[in-house]
């Protein structure tokens, strides 16, 4: 089969890519080895945000009385297959929407299988078994295959179950005890989930802190948040072996030395490998970095013409909204007035623990690396009357500004909604405006937003 453009891989980006390309009348192909909708529907973004909120109810029926409210004396009754079964309609509904999108697009055709390179320009598409179904050649190719969850080397691993963020979702039954091996954005999230349905929980951190991309005061703030929730934060440790059946037992190195930890179940969420192992690049003249992921300009262009990488598959910020943005660009340089590029775009995200983390533009480590000159500003959550109002009081709020245009660099929060704010704030960064705009703009009261009066009032000259 011959196409003008074949997306291999249909996530947040490819989907949208296929649709734009095939109502420009390109005929249109896009490959698909598993479901449709790739991580963010299936596993990722919408399984696990559905589930966070079934935490919080939780939660907050367990601090029921703090506000005046008998449920039972804070009991309740976690039903995990009832959790399970919410998160599978929302999913289907999410993906069967993508679906419907992609049948009903003229031009486009879905071809289920894997996908792996021939050359350049030529594909060959095997089902499960490895039967090869397709043939296809095409002048254009875009690869959106994103990631899967690292394997780290753990002696006895391939003779136990275990659970990635794929599988832990579908579980229907509440974790006796779950040890995580990875405290990043998947791990702490999981792990406060988990905690709320009444699991024990135990966190392995390879490094000195959780989220280790975030500013040492948030990822000590959100360490304390977790450790009140009773879980079990092991850091400068990590994992060599585990063995057992219904029961697991994992050694783990930690600085005092080998401690042994037993527990119901295991999560691996110790990062991502991409999925370009399986396209078969050598010979193709595509090339990856040192991990495996493929390398692309500013453009999102492979060293090879008429190939690019968007999404996960390329590295850098694995979020939803970035692999968005790459199919934005990928369209305005095709169809547009191509000087759409990544550099400068700023970077907005939300970590979906309780109270949420929110960040956009960089940090206050990375500015001071970087030798910038600054200003920074912080304000505890328990300021915000609104916070106070609602009793949601841990956290704060932090921004970072340019010291001599009084532009904002970065913002980051964690608080109750903190990536709305955050969001606010972004748009001012988007529009130019000076942080002076935020410290005298009128906001509605009592609502967050106008916290921000205070926190751009209140800035510390930088060093």
């Amino acid at each position: 089969m011959e196409f003008d453009a074949v997306i291999v891989g249909s996530g947040q980006g490819g989907v949208p890519l296929a649709t734009a390309l095939a109502a420009k009348g390109e005929r249109t192909a896009i490959i698909e080895m598993g479901a449709v909708g790739g991580s963010c529907i299936n596993y990722g973004c919408t399984p696990t945000k559905t589930m966070v909120a079934s935490a919080r109810v939780a939660h907050q029926v367990a601090r029921a009385q703090e506000f005046g409210v008998n449920a039972t004396h804070g009991s309740h009754i976690v039903n995990m297959a009832r959790i399970r079964d919410r998160k599978r309609n929302i999913v289907d509904s999410f993906r069967s929407s993508s679906e419907r999108r992609i049948e009903s697009s003229e031009n486009l055709t879905l071809i289920r299988g894997a996908a792996s390179f021939v050359d350049s320009h030529s594909l060959t598409v095997s089902d499960a078994a490895g039967h090869e179904t397709a043939s296809i050649t095409a002048r254009r190719i875009f690869l959106n295959t994103g990631t899967r969850a690292a394997t780290p080397e753990i002696e006895g691993l391939e003779k136990v179950e275990y659970l990635t963020n794929e599988t832990i979702t579908e579980l229907d039954e509440v974790p006796e005890h779950l040890m995580i091996v990875g405290g990043g954005y998947i791990g702490v999230e999981f792990g406060q989930m988990f905690r709320r349905f009444g699991a024990k929980v135990t966190i392995v951190q390879h490094g000195p802190n959780l989220l280790s991309r975030e500013d040492d005061d948030l990822s000590a703030e959100i360490a304390g948040i977790l450790r009140d929730e009773g879980i079990t934060l092991l850091f400068e440790s990590y994992p060599v072996a585990v063995s057992g059946d219904r029961e697991l037992t994992v050694t783990v190195h930690t600085p005092g030395g080998a401690d042994r930890i037993t527990g119901s179940h295991l999560l691996l969420a110790a990062g991502r490998t991409p999925n370009s192992d399986r396209l078969n690049l050598s010979g193709t003249g595509i090339e990856t970095d040192s991990r495996g992921y493929v390398k692309v300009n500013d453009r999102l262009e492979t060293a090879v013409e008429g190939v690019w990488a968007l999404g996960d598959i390329k590295g850098g910020p694995a979020f939803t909204h970035i692999s968005y943005d790459d199919f934005r660009i990928i369209m305005r340089n095709l169809y547009g007035d191509g000087k759409a590029s990544t550099r400068e775009r700023l970077l907005p995200y939300t970590v979906f623990t309780d109270p949420q983390i929110g960040r956009i533009g960089v940090g206050e480590n990375e500015a001071r690396g970087a030798g910038r000159k600054i200003r920074v500003a912080k304000m505890p959550m328990s300021w915000v009357a609104r916070a106070l109002e609602v009793d949601e009081t841990r956290g704060f709020m932090k921004a970072v500004v340019d010291e001599e245009t009084d532009r904002i660099l970065g913002f980051s929060m964690i608080g109750i909604e903190a990536g709305e704010i955050a969001g606010a704030v972004q748009i001012a960064m988007m529009g130019g405006l000076p942080f002076t705009a935020l410290r005298d703009g009128i906001f509605s009261h009592p609502t967050l937003l106008e916290s921000l009066n205070n926190l751009f009032g209140a800035f510390q000259q930088g060093h």
